[in-house]
This record gives C-alpha cells, sequence and structure tokens, in this order.
C-alpha cells in the first residue's frame, strides 16, 4: 500500500519546540477527523508516524514559544463542538471589518503602510524579511520542507500538505523552487492552504515565479489545491485564491483549485478573545477534517464536497 504522508507548515510568529508544537497540532487534526469523519478516526490516529511538522519559525525568530500558554485554550477548544451565535457575531464585528479594509487599502497601496497600525505594520515587516530574502532566511527555512519532499516526490508517495497563512507562502515557493529549479518529477496529491493570505496582491507580486510568465509562472508538482478560511480571519484578506490561480488550470498544471471559505468559523478563543486565525481553530474544523478525510480516502475529485 502507497505510504500516506500529511506534512504541516505553521504559520508566522514563534511556536512551542517542535515535539510539544506537534503534538499539539496532531491533536488539534485527528478531533478534526474525528468530528468529521468518526468512522475513520481511528485508523488515521495510528498514523502518527507519518504526520510532519516543518518547524521553522525557531530559524526565523531565534526564540520558543511557552507551551503552556495555548494548552487550557486548545483544552477548552476539544470540548466545543462548533461556533457559538456569540462568536458568529463577533467575527462580523465591525472592529474586523474595519481591520479588513485596512488591509484591503495597504494591499492595493503598499506605499501607505508606513501610516497604518502596528500590527499590519509588523506584518508587512516580517512579510518583506522573507520576500527579500535577508541574509538567506527565506532559502533557509524552505529547505527543510524541500528536504522532506524530495524522496516522497520520487518515491511517488500520497502527500497532503497543509500550509497555514505565511506556512502557505513557505509551501508554494519550496513547490515552485522544487518545480522549477530542481525540476522534481512526480506529484503532490492536495495543498490544502488555510488562513492564507495567498490572495492578497501584495504577496502574489513577491512570490517565487511572480517575474516568470508561462509555465514557469508557478509550481507544477500538484494535482489539487483545496483553500480555506473562516470568516473574520483578516490575514486571509482576499479569501479566494481559485481565481488569481486560475492560469494554472488553462496550462494543464493542476487538475482542480477549490476555495471553500462560505460559512465556515475558526472558534479559538484564549485570553485576548475570538481568534479567528489560529491554527489550532482551523484543524478541530470539521470542514478541514472533511479535506483530510476524503484525501486520505483517495476520493480525490471530492475533497472539500
Amino acid at each position: 500500500m502507497t505510504r500516506k504522508t500529511i506534512i504541516y507548515v505553521p504559520g508566522k510568529n514563534p511556536k512551542p519546540e517542535p515535539e510539544q508544537h506537534k503534538s499539539l497540532l496532531w491533536r488539534s487534526l485527528i478531533e478534526g477527523v474525528r468530528r468529521a469523519d468518526p468512522t475513520l478516526f481511528e485508523t488515521v490516529q495510528q498514523n502518527e508516524e507519518n504526520f510532519h511538522l516543518i518547524a521553522w519559525n525557531y530559524l526565523y525568530y531565534k526564540q520558543y514559544k511557552d507551551i503552556t500558554v495555548d494548552i487550557p485554550w486548545i483544552d477548552a477548544l476539544m470540548y466545543r463542538h462548533g461556533p457559538s451565535d456569540a462568536d458568529m457575531r463577533e467575527a462580523r464585528q465591525w472592529h474586523r471589518q474595519l481591520d479588513r479594509l485596512l488591509y484591503n487599502i495597504a494591499d492595493r497601496l503598499p506605499f501607505v503602510i508606513k501610516l497604518m497600525p502596528e500590527a499590519l505594520r509588523t506584518n508587512a515587516e516580517e512579510l518583506n524579511r522573507y520576500f527579500n530574502d535577508e541574509e538567506g532566511i527565506a532559502r533557509e527555512i524552505r529547505e527543510p520542507l524541500k528536504q522532506l519532499l524530495r524522496p516522497r516526490l520520487q518515491d511517488g508517495e500520497r502527500i497532503l500538505l497543509i500550509g497555514h497563512s505565511m506556512g502557505s507562502v513557505i509551501a508554494y515557493d519550496a513547490l515552485w523552487d522544487l518545480s522549477h529549479e530542481e525540476q522534481l518529477p512526480g506529484k503532490l496529491d492536495c495543498l490544502l492552504t488555510i488562513g492564507s493570505p495567498l490572495g492578497m496582491n501584495y504577496v502574489q507580486k513577491r512570490l517565487r515565479g511572480a517575474g516568470e510568465s508561462g509555465t514557469r509562472r508557478y509550481p507544477t508538482l500538484l494535482r489539487h489545491w483545496i483553500n480555506l478560511s473562516s470568516v473574520g480571519d483578516v490575514v486571509a484578506l482576499d479569501r479566494n485564491v481559485a481565481d488569481d490561480f486560475q492560469p494554472m488550470m488553462e496550462l494543464g498544471l493542476i487538475d482542480s483549485i477549490e476555495d471553500h471559505c462560505s460559512g465556515i468559523y475558526n472558534f479559538f478563543r484564549n485570553d485576548e478573545g475570538l481568534n479567528c486565525h489560529r491554527s489550532y481553530g482551523y484543524l478541530v474544523n470539521p470542514a478541514v477534517g472533511a479535506v483530510i478525510t476524503r484525501w486520505w480516502q483517495g476520493e480525490a475529485q471530492s475533497f472539500g464536497g
């Protein structure tokens, strides 16, 4: 039987030490699978050794996050089986709409970023450090993912690559490198992007291959791409990617690109309130669990259905 591999690329900010972080992510992911398909839960749970974390964050930030900060909130998340009415109202509150408006302005007029609130400026600075490859940092943090993918793609393993937030940018760029710099053979089953900024003009203009044309502009190693974002997640500013990356379909580089963004709520809460972007909240969502279970069962044509 062909081995199934799940690879997870986290978003920005310092994370707990890799083994601790991996454990929390797997706990959340497997709960999302249970909620989507209880009959498949035990089968997937028994394959934890085939779940891999690309722990790039320490390379970037040179520090770890205290794991005890998140554990009580993840525990609470496990006992919540969906968003409350209050969660849904808060996800749509005016201040989130204002944040989205500010991000939209900055996305279209990057020169105004210096006038924006500190959080937005900090996000832009971190992205620019990556896109400018300062001191080779971008290539350094992509390399662990490429090292993991090379033998698995060549061996024909079935691979689900999950990229959260900035992790989706790293995943996309790594696939471009492997496609065009290394011309690696093989195809990756599915790229699942969650809370991704890949729909933003600012990001798209700086991706690997952005200055190329035709086939060389895009990765060539993907069969399917599922993009999922929650209501109120301002990082996923443009929640849809299928329209922006439609040329991949037209060029025959990929079989499908699907957006699943309607009515999905990330109901992770901590002492700062509702966080519509946190990875744990995405992973426990049955919408994400459904993508994982259908990939696991080989239902390539109905990942998001």
